[in-house]
């Protein structure tokens, strides 16, 4: 195996509450209140939708996506939602500090090092919306490849948060079944003050309409048994994909970077116009010492 490449689950596709639109000759992120499912190509009006988008789409309520049938394809929470404080280098879309709140591996002039993770908040590298939770959720919608995924990418705290809840409790609650419970991913919406009383949306994961809990358990202890009974390893598979994740420091390569960027850091962009920008290698060096400084 190449060391320092991360091996991830394959991606068939993606799963966002929004979209890219042109505005002054700029590309800026745009809202949504329910899902879209796309492929991965592009073409000059944005992503192309995938089949899948418009077959949910027929039977939902006035043609708005806002619920998915899907199914997690690891039983462990952390295999199928990655999630920890990612700054990224505005041109190349590198992985440049990548934390979880108490350690962080940053990319510097000698290689890459690890140092404390004070969160954005109290890191000086952090400052002006350069690092933000970087969330994204592999879940399986086609039937017909079941190791193949359509990811859902956020850097919202309430969509983190949710699904870490409830992958946690789901997983708790089945006794480690989490790969054969009947799930959904749900779009829900909520007003704060920092919203200015407008609803601002987040992703939930529930078990389907009209499925209890205990009866959902009955039928993952079914499955389980099921797929036990014609070989199939589960704990094998897990670990597999532990492996890959951990086969590299940084996760996201820059092909992702690149995209996330675009989609996710705009203030950061903006100041990159002005001549703000704080992400390229050079000027990281520079805040290295004045970070750790305030960390300790």
């Amino acid at each position: 195996m190449i060391k320092g490449l991360a091996i991830t689950p394959p991606i068939l596709g993606r799963i966002s509450i929004g979209k890219m639109v042109e505005k002054n000759s700029k590309r800026l992120p745009e809202k949504d209140d329910q899902f879209t499912i796309t492929s991965q190509i592009q073409n000059k009006d944005g992503w192309v939708k995938h089949p899948l988008d418009e077959q949910l789409r027929a039977n939902a309520p006035n043609q708005k996506l806002r619920t998915i049938p899907v199914r997690m394809i690891f039983n462990d929470p952390e295999l199928n939602l990655r999630a920890e404080y990612s700054l990224f280098d505005r041109q190349t879309g590198r992985p440049v500090c990548v934390g979880d709140g108490e350690t962080c591996q940053r990319l510097t002039q000698q290689g890459i090092e690890q140092h404390p993770c004070p969160s954005p908040d109290l890191c000086q590298l952090a400052q002006g919306g350069n690092c933000k939770p970087y969330g994204r959720l592999h879940v399986n919608l086609d039937e017909s490849d079941e190791l193949g995924t359509f990811i859902f990418r956020t850097t919202g705290f309430n969509s983190i948060r949710t699904l870490a809840a409830r992958l946690s409790y789901y997983h708790a609650a089945s006794g480690g079944l989490l790969s054969c419970l009947p799930l959904q991913l749900t779009l829900r919406g909520k007003s704060t003050t920092q919203s200015y009383r407008q609803p601002v949306y987040y992703v939930d994961l529930t078990l389907r309409e009209g499925v209890s809990l205990n009866d959902a358990i009955v039928q993952a202890k079914q499955i389980d048994e099921q797929s036990k009974a014609a070989g199939f390893y589960q704990e094998a598979l897990d670990h597999v994909a532990r492996q890959g994740y951990g086969n590299a420091r940084f996760e996201v390569n820059a092909e992702e970077g690149l995209d996330a960027v675009e989609e996710f850091y705009v203030d950061a962009g903006e100041k990159l116009e002005q001549g703000q920008d704080l992400t390229h290698v050079q000027d990281i060096q520079k805040g290295l010492q004045q970070s750790v400084r305030v960390v300790n």
